[in-house]
């Protein structure tokens, strides 16, 4: 780089984005330096580079874009016409990433993406990354990225996936997107992109220490020490600092460089001419061997994390100063007067219009319209079409593969006896996988060994491994590769083995995968329908992990749709309509199946058959929100229930009408999230007393929505109980079922409303 002269006293006082300006200015108007003959438009812009003339000044113009609409966002925030302020101030040679991919590479990108924007925008002709970020910006709902949700790098048009803020969090469905590419060609899929795509993911160095950043790693290694191909660049934008926290020395180097099945390359960001070589060389080697690269790009950090972070009160002026002699921008500046492709009128005459172009885009931004309205904020959020979905749940015109499948007419589930659970909802998948050629289920055990309970035996077999396969033991990365699966239009069906285990993964959903319709503003979408293992009351295995009933780290979700079915019949019929809200609106939905009824056979007393039931023909299902009632004229007793403690309240059921003549209503919600609030109002309207059974928590269980439905119903007078479990951890053998409701609670707490 060249070198730059100190900075003058008199800036020491100035905001550093005002300093940075100056700077670029000050540095053009002293240069001083050797021009060489203009190159033509395809010759090197310095000898000895790969950077052509043309490539140079496409870069450098979206290097200005880039840091225009970062000093505007600074000037703007205090006027209040500007609400985000992270900018791409010394990350702008991530453009060169843009200029050698292609905008049907899928794109994951960090928060310091702007050159990377600008650049990608020149693939289409007529779209402008200028207006384009002002209106989000601005949190207009004109933002073509998010409508004003929130201020997010993202296109449809140019494929890139829109992310939050959620350290290292879309690094998973990065590398699920490349495996993707690759399994589609595996299963005959029909990809939206080239099937050479590659995808690509950008993040800090700071966040590459993260647990999800790790997962992700190792799972890219993970792959490709087996010889599958997962074509994922993943971009490290190294800028030696995390906010205030400084990486070491040289530690991203140390930590990837070495590393097996993960292919390191370096690349100057900060020079245009040196880094375009290297930056080119990671990206063919991605496309060409289909491995996982490490791109390890030296970046800076210019005007501080955000607007509210006043470096000059945590780091001294000389190494401000320091740090803003490495800014990208000065040496482009040298690059272009030392080609001849700029003189130091044009360039500042240039610089010039770029900001004018920023500013101008700014002030039409804020004049456009904003959200405000509820419906409009939430309407990318949970989109539902209840009757497409119910027709696309009954759909059922597979039926020469059911007959393969199951092995003839005389085999189809629904001509057998009566199965209990697991069995069912194993008919059930063969039945959607036959539905659906583009599914996908996965998970750890789920293939050879069909799961830890066999719900997936046989799948493996009839469906191969293609589509039904293992995973390393990994919950974040099979919810990454779920959302990686969705991204390319497969219909996944991830497994999670127990509900504990979803906590360590939690994040997937709550901060990618259910929030990509609401910041895309409708535009992407990862349909998923993932089932877990759940709930308590498994006798003779168990323990906190395999008996885990925190529902309400899912039912917080937004968006997120939660079925729980206690019986086989239920089961399968409320799959069919996960899958079509899945296929229909793009939902992410959860499947919680309940542990201890996939083998129960018996209601009442032993040998009576009672929880056994007839697999229901594959056009039948459950619409979304529709509750089971059992015994609907009783009035003297209403039960609110779900999962293992429908079966519970049905005994109760029967104890008090044998102890007091009550006749009890049983109310199978099925549907925990969204809780059908309406029917909850109705069937406590219809009834004399009320009991909420409920074996999650007594703190924010399903049992809290439950009354609180009730009470702002205007049914909250009535005589109300509600049975729950001990707000505990589940402890092993006979100990659990202190902590869990059994009949006898429900029946006493129903008996105590006399």
């Amino acid at each position: 780089m060249s070198a730059v002269a100190p900075i003058p006293a008199r800036h020491k006082s100035l905001n550093r984005a005002e300093v940075c300006d100056q700077n670029f200015i000050e540095f053009v108007r002293d240069w001083s330096g050797h021009t060489h003959k203009r190159p033509a438009q395809d010759e090197p812009v310095l000898p000895g580079s790969l950077c052509t003339a043309a490539d140079f000044i496409a870069l450098f113009e979206s290097q200005l874009i880039s840091r225009h609409l970062d000093l505007m966002a600074r000037v703007l925030r205090v006027k209040q016409k500007v609400f985000y302020t992270i900018g791409s101030s010394g990350h702008e040679g991530n453009a060169m990433v843009a200029r050698l991919t292609r905008h049907t590479d899928p794109a994951f990108l960090h928060y310091r993406s702007g050159g990377f924007m600008a650049e990608r925008f020149r693939k289409i002709p007529g779209m402008d990354p200028i207006m384009d970020s002002a209106l989000s910006f601005a949190a207009s709902k004109d933002d073509p990225a998010s409508g004003g949700r929130h201020k997010v790098w993202g296109s449809k048009p140019l494929w890139v996936l829109p992310q939050t803020s959620t350290i290292a969090s879309h690094l998973p469905k990065a590398l699920g997107t490349a495996v993707a590419i690759e399994q589609a060609r595996r299963i005959g899929h029909k990809l939206p992109i080239p099937d050479d795509s590659i995808a690509i993911c950008s993040f800090g160095d700071a966040s590459a220490n993260h647990a999800t950043a790790q997962t992700a790693f190792n799972t890219a290694q993970w792959t490709a020490y087996q010889k599958l191909p997962a074509p994922v660049l993943y971009v490290c934008e190294d800028n030696g600092i995390g906010i205030s926290v400084k990486t070491p020395t040289d530690w991203i180097s140390a930590s990837f460089s070495g590393r097996r099945d993960l292919d390191y390359f370096a690349a100057n960001g900060l020079d245009l001419a040196e880094g375009y070589e290297q930056v080119a060389r990671a990206v063919y080697h991605c496309r060409t061997t289909r491995r996982p690269t490490f791109l390890h790009l030296r970046t800076t950090r210019i005007m501080g994390h955000a607007g509210t972070d006043f470096e000059i009160e945590w780091r001294s002026v000389e190494e401000l100063m320091a740090v803003e002699a490495t800014d990208p921008l000065l040496r482009s500046a040298a690059i272009a007067l030392e080609s001849g492709l700029y003189s130091k009128d044009t360039l500042l005459s240039r610089y010039e219009a770029v900001r004018q172009k920023c500013f101008a885009a700014a002030d039409e931004a804020d004049r456009r319209p904003k959200l405000t309205d509820l419906a409009e904020v939430l309407a990318p959020l949970a989109p539902y079409h209840p009757n497409q979905v119910n027709l696309e749940a009954k759909r059922a015109d597979y039926a020469e593969k059911r007959l393969a499948v199951f092995g003839g007419e005389e085999k189809l589930p629904e001509k057998l006896a009566p199965r209990h659970m697991a069995i069912q909802i194993n008919n059930a998948l063969h039945d959607l996988f036959c539905k659906y050629p583009e599914s996908l289920l996965f998970g750890e055990d789920v293939a050879q060994k069909g799961g830890v309970y066999t719900v997936t035996k046989g799948l493996h077999k009839a469906f191969k491994g293609n589509r039904v396969f293992n995973t390393l033991l990994d919950e974040t990365m099979i919810l990454g590769l779920a959302q990686g699966y969705a991204n390319m239009g497969m219909l996944p069906l991830p497994e999670i083995q127990y509900l504990a285990y979803f906590h360590n993964a939690c994040d997937q959903i709550r901060g990618e995968a259910c929030s990509l319709q609401f910041f895309s503003n409708g535009q992407f979408r990862n349909p998923m329908v993932m089932r877990i293992a759940s709930l308590g009351y498994q006798k003779g295995f168990g323990g906190h992990f395999h008996n885990d009933t925190s529902i309400t780290a899912l039912r917080d979700i937004p968006g997120l749709v939660v079925g729980c079915p206690s019986r086989g019949d239920d089961a399968a019929m409320m799959l069919r309509t996960l899958t079509a809200l899945a296929k229909v609106d793009g939902r992410v939905c959860a499947f919680l199946e309940p542990i201890a009824l996939y083998m129960t056979k018996d209601l009442y007393e032993p040998g009576d058959s009672q929880w056994l039931t007839a697999y229901p023909a594959p056009d039948q299902h459950i619409p979304l929100g529709e509750e089971r009632v059992y015994s609907p004229g009783a009035k003297d007793l209403v039960i609110f229930c779900y999962g293992n403690t429908v079966p519970m309240s049905l005994r109760a059921a029967k104890a008090l009408e044998a102890s007091r003549g009550w006749k009890t209503r049983v109310v199978d919600l099925r549907w925990l999230q969204p809780l059908n609030e309406a029917a909850i109002a109705r069937h406590a309207g219809d009834c004399a007393r009320i009991v909420v059974a409920d074996e999650g928590r007594r703190s924010a269980g399903v049992g809290e929505g439950i009354v609180t439905a009730v009470v702002e119903s205007g049914n909250g007078a009535k005589p109300l109980k509600r049975v729950v479990g001990v707000d505990t951890y589940t402890p092993l053998a006979g100990a659990a079922f202190l902590v869990l409701p059994s009949d006898d609670d429900i029946a006493a707490a129903a008996a105590s409303l006399a």
